[in-house]
C-alpha cells in the first residue's frame, strides 16, 4: 500500500509547485495506509462515518478509564468528553463490536466449559410451517366444495381409509369415489393458485 501511495504521488507531484517531493508525498502515502486499513482489516463491513466515531469512541473510552476506576464509562460521559451527540456514541460503541467477528464454533457464554457455541443458538428451519400454511391455504376453499366432496376429503385424507371403503360406506363406486377425489382436488388447487397469484400492474 505505501508503495502504491508512492506511485501516487508520483503522478500528482508538479516540481513547478517548488514544494519539495518527500513532504508532498508523505501525506499521500499514509492517507493510502490508512486507507487500507479501514477498508481492509475489518470483519464486519462499516460505513467511514461509524468508523471515525468509533475511533473518537475508543480513544474517549481509554482516556476516561483513568478517571473512573477502570469502569466503562456512561455513553452520556463520553459525550460529554467528545463533544459527540450520545447517539453517535452509541453507534461507535457498537461499532467497537465489529472489528473482530466470532466464530460460530466459539463458546456461546463466558463459560467455555459448557458445550454450547454460537451455532447452536441459530434457528433451523422448521418443515412443518410449510405445511401449516398449506392447511389454511385450502381451509376457506374445502369449505365451498359440495357436501358429499367434503366427506370423501374427509374420509380419505383425515380418516386414511381406502376408496373402496369410502364407496361401502357412501353407497358409490369406487371409481365414482375416484372421479370425486380427482375434481375436489384440482377445484382446490386451481382455487388456491388464483387467490395467491401474484397481482400485475396495469399499463396504460
Amino acid at each position: 500500500m505505501a508503495a502504491l501511495g508512492l506511485v501516487k504521488a508520483v503522478n500528482r507531484y508538479d516540481p513547478a509547485m517548488g514544494t519539495p517531493f518527500v513532504p508532498f508525498a508523505v501525506p499521500t502515502i499514509t492517507g493510502e495506509i490508512r486507507r487500507h486499513f479501514r477498508d481492509h482489516t475489518w470483519d464486519v463491513h462499516v460505513p467511514r462515518r461509524v468508523q471515525e466515531l468509533r475511533n473518537k469512541v475508543r480513544a474517549a473510552v481509554r482516556e476516561l478509564n483513568t478517571a473512573v476506576d477502570d469502569r466503562t464509562p456512561f455513553v452520556r460521559e463520553i459525550a460529554a468528553h467528545t463533544g459527540l451527540s450520545e447517539e453517535d456514541v452509541s453507534a461507535g460503541l457498537e461499532a467497537m463490536e465489529t472489528f473482530r467477528s466470532l466464530s460460530l464454533d466459539a463458546s456461546a457464554s463466558a463459560d467455555s466449559d459448557d458445550g454450547y457455541s454460537l451455532v447452536d443458538t441459530l434457528g433451523h428451519t422448521e418443515a412443518a410451517y410449510d405445511t401449516a400454511v398449506a392447511r389454511e391455504a385450502v381451509k376457506p376453499c374445502l369449505r365451498e366444495l359440495p357436501e358429499r366432496q367434503r366427506k370423501v376429503l374427509y374420509l380419505r385424507y383425515f380418516r386414511d381409509m381406502t376408496q373402496s371403503r369410502i364407496g361401502k360406506e357412501l353407497g358409490i363406486s369406487q371409481m365414482h369415489v375416484s372421479r370425486l377425489l380427482s375434481k375436489s382436488c384440482e377445484r382446490v388447487r386451481r382455487q388456491v393458485e388464483r387467490e395467491h397469484r401474484p397481482v400485475r400492474a396495469h399499463t396504460a
